[in-house]
């Protein structure tokens, strides 16, 4: 029996941990509080900050674990390639290349000027620096995650206001600025096995119109995307994933349009923290989340096998609410033709600020003939 140790207890933790216990593991789950679902679900639940990397290795060598992993978040992976290194456990990014990922404009250095997806950036230490990109662009930190601090940039005066508020997302002290692609964004998951990419599918990702920085809504596959873009796009995934020496595992892309070409807004090498394995489970009939536990567990890569073509449409919606307020499940009615629903939350609970501005406390997914 194998014994993994997932860091995190967020919803898409849970949707690691109840996997792993159908395949058999025992599960512990760490993370700096227990305010999340997953450490219902897990055999033990260990209260470590798992950004402290060496008290972590500490208890992973008492634990004897067999493996360390997270499902959606990026600031995990670069802990889980460095202890699974210095440990000898199985994994399938290195610390090196997680590092860059998390980093936003390490990055964009590291792809370079000729790598056709990236875009026009420019890293800040502090507001007194000129910005050298047209308005309006893109403000981010340069290592956060969950859409902190992200903003639309319009004028040299709301670039002022603005950059303090966004550089303290930052654990690193430093602000990016990229070029604003005023496209439709779309998302990317993809799946490597040797170096050979087995699993790509593009879908449609939709954002709420009333928030800066790309707070998500939906996701809806297939992509009204024709097959020529997809191409493009599965051409691009392949090439940043040889760079990254990225071979084997899930790798999670969120992507844009410019003149017709597709270009990363962000990628990490993970499954991505909106629970699609579950629609594209529906959609393809691969169980993502499976197949990257008995790949990384058991070098088994057997779920593909059942790879296929639908012709449903799949939609994942996201029920969401303002921070700090009570979950309040009465005005959102589930529709007839949803195949799944789920709720973060009790009714009444106290909703936790992530990003500040909207929130996510459930979801589900409708199919569509």
């Amino acid at each position: 029996m194998k014994k993994v140790l997932i860091l995190g207890v967020a919803a898409v933790q849970m949707d690691a941990v109840i996997q792993l216990r159908k395949m058999g593991c025992t599960v512990y789950c760490c993370a700096m509080a227990n305010d999340g679902p997953a450490s219902r679900y897990a055999d033990h639940f260990e209260q470590i900050n798992f950004m402290e990397v060496e008290k972590l290795k500490k208890y992973m060598e008492k634990e004897k674990f067999d493996c360390v992993y997270s499902v959606g978040s990026d600031i995990a992976m670069p802990v889980v390639g460095k202890l699974s290194e210095e440990l000898g456990l199985p994994y399938f990014v290195s610390y090196s290349s997680a590092r860059i990922c998390n980093n936003k404009n390490k990055f964009r250095e590291f792809m370079g000027k000729d790598f056709k997806g990236n875009i026009e950036f420019q890293v800040m230490k502090e507001k007194d620096e000129m910005p050298k990109i047209s308005y309006p662009f893109i403000m981010k930190p340069t290592d956060s995650q969950g859409q902190r601090g992200v903003k639309i940039i319009g004028n040299y005066n709301r670039f002022l206001e603005e950059f303090e508020d966004t550089k303290k997302f930052s654990k690193s002290n430093f602000v990016i600025i990229e070029e604003y692609l005023n496209s439709e964004e779309m998302s990317a998951n993809a799946y490597f096995v040797n170096g050979k990419l087995e699993f790509c599918v593009l879908s449609d990702r939709i954002t709420w119109p009333q928030f800066e920085g790309g707070i998500i809504h939906k996701h809806i596959v297939p992509s009204k995307r024709d097959e020529l873009f997809r191409e493009k796009v599965r051409k691009m995934v392949e090439e940043t994933a040889s760079k990254l020496n990225i071979k084997n595992g899930p790798v999670y892309f969120q992507i844009k349009m410019k003149d017709n070409e597709p270009k990363v807004i962000e990628t990490t090498p993970r499954l991505d923290g909106c629970h699609m394995w579950r629609i594209l489970k529906e959609y393809t009939g691969v169980n993502l989340l499976k197949l990257t536990f008995e790949h990384l567990l058991f070098n088994k890569t057997d779920e593909l096998k059942k790879l296929k073509e639908s012709n449903n449409k799949y939609i994942l919606e996201f029920m969401c609410k303002e921070p700090n307020t009570k979950a309040n499940y009465s005005e959102y009615k589930i529709p007839s033709n949803a195949i799944y629903s789920f709720k973060y939350y009790n009714e009444g609970d106290m909703i936790r600020s992530i990003n500040g501005k909207l929130e996510k406390i459930g979801y589900y997914i409708i199919k569509e003939n």
